[in-house]
């Protein structure tokens, strides 16, 4: 018999369970859009099983995959156990459009799935093969809980099976997998009662641990006590109301555009900015423009952006959070774009220097030794008021062209989930010298969702225009290199 095993949720993992609601679902996800090409079947449509296959063969890599979560009893604090009814075919979900399928038809049925739930009693993922797409192509919707992986992880299920060889046909055969047990509920309370025995002297190593780094960092002391004040007092500062920031219902809307990532890099060098900042710059413009159409005041507005900041080393391929955020005052009410422009990377400047974002973790780290039920009931107070008004999330993806066992990916639009106030999220990612933007946006509160996005490709055409860049030109071969975000 296999000896009992599971693993601890962190702290961030675990607010990501406890601020869930039923209709602010908190995984991420993606609509990945390929070519058939060889996965397309004889008879039409798209071979599942191979896909499936696929799957299978490299989930030995990916072992989170095939875990659920289980409660410690009392301390209610959630854990990763071996699922020993895993079953793949749960997870990997087959459906169609009706022929030709167009991408407006997509984009629904991606706003309804990405609405719903994943079942907590299962392992927390989900991939959708959809078939009957126009022009030859399928897509893949996907899944994941935010508790298992924040985007930015050193491997996750679309990572491996995708490769840049676009002669890959098959994986290997699936590994025997035996799960392992899962603990009693009486094991699990005898270990966390035994963990809160070992409090103290693991509290005093951490003290001594953070007396050797303040001893190391004594120079940088002033700056990140002046950090932690200022990001704890933002968070308390209430922030202006806008349309934007609305309660929110369970269904969603969904949307995305292209643009060439070489006309990002050509503005970006004009401006001498980092991609990042043109980014926030061009969201900023976007809001003024769709909250002017709305008729909402703009003067002395204080607008704020979450910006998820990556703090994972090189070398931490394992799953779970590690990120952090900046919340980066937008300059809503200023009417000249390079003005605009200018207040964004000062704001992001100041936020680097101050190492907001390690500090940020630093607090998270001290919530390790906060019982569940305190932190669940911290992080839902905290729900009700979000410190910003919008989430903009920033992912350099591959530049490489992928293939998916031969089929070419076209395109991958990522949707980030929203909180009760923020009725709007956006996405970006990089792929193959193409910037892909993905918008989430409440059903109801935001059903001009098209507009905003239109205000998004004017208000980049305006920062280019300024910047006296010619956007619009197609991406040249050898133009997709990795630049700075």
């Amino acid at each position: 018999m296999n000896k009992a095993h599971y693993e601890r949720l962190t702290p961030m993992d675990t607010t990501f369970l406890v601020l869930e609601k039923p209709w602010s679902p908190l995984h991420v996800s993606a609509t990945l859009i390929y070519e058939a090409g060889p996965l397309e079947k004889a008879g039409g449509g798209i071979d599942i099983d191979a896909y499936r296959d696929a799957t299978e063969a490299v989930l030995h890599l990916i072992p989170r995959y095939r875990q659920k979560l289980q409660w410690i009893p009392v301390a209610g604090h959630p854990v990763w156990i071996d699922d020993p009814e895993f079953n793949l075919e749960y997870h990997i979900r087959h459906t169609s459009l009706p022929r030709p399928g167009t991408d407006e038809q997509l984009k629904k049925l991606s706003a309804r799935i990405m609405a719903q739930p994943l079942d907590h009693s299962k392992p927390l993922w989900e991939a959708w093969v959809v078939e009957g797409l126009d022009d030859g192509r399928f897509a893949v919707i996907s899944k994941i809980h935010h508790c298992m992986v924040d985007g930015m992880a050193g491997s996750d299920l679309a990572q491996i099976l995708h490769s840049t060889d676009p002669g890959e046909r098959r994986r290997g055969k699936a590994t025997a997998w035996v799960p392992r047990s899962a603990p009693t509920p009486a094991q699990l309370l005898k270990d966390e009662a035994l963990r809160y025995v070992a409090l103290p002297g693991r509290a005093a190593r951490g003290i001594r641990a953070a007396a050797n780094e303040l001893m190391e960092l004594r120079q940088e002391f002033g700056t990140r006590v002046r950090s932690i004040t200022q990001m704890m007092s933002s968070m308390r500062d209430e922030l202006s109301k806008t349309p934007l920031n609305e309660p929110i219902g369970p269904h969603r809307r969904f949307d995305w555009r292209e643009m060439p990532l070489s006309d990002l890099k050509e503005v970006r060098r004009a401006l001498g900015c980092t991609i990042n900042d043109l980014v926030l710059a061009t969201v900023t413009g976007a809001v003024r423009d769709f909250l002017e159409k709305r008729g909402h005041e703009l003067d002395g507005l204080d607008f704020r952006i979450a910006a998820p900041v990556s703090i994972r080393s090189t070398d931490d391929s394992q799953m779970g959070n590690r990120v952090s955020q900046w919340f980066v005052r937008a300059p809503i009410d200023e009417p000249d774009v390079m003005k605009r422009v200018e207040k964004i990377r000062a704001a992001t400047e100041e936020l680097k220097a101050s190492k907001q974002a390690l500090d940020a973790d630093l607090i998270m780290n001290v919530v390790e030794w906060t019982p569940t039920v305190l932190l669940s009931l911290a992080s839902r107070a905290a729900s009700a008021s979000a410190p910003y008004n919008l989430m903009v999330t920033n992912v350099p993806g591959p530049q490489q062209e992928l293939y998916l066992l031969g089929a070419k990916l076209q395109a991958l639009y990522s949707q980030v989930p929203i909180a009760d106030s923020t009725a709007l999220g956006v996405a970006l990612v990089s792929y193959a010298g193409k910037m892909c933007w993905g918008f989430n946006a409440d059903f109801e509160s935001v059903p001009d969702l098209e507009s905003f996005v239109n205000s998004i490709e004017s208000s980049f055409a305006e920062i280019a225009r300024a910047a006296g860049v010619n956007a619009g030109k197609p991406a040249l071969p050898g133009d997709s290199k990795t630049e700075e975000n």
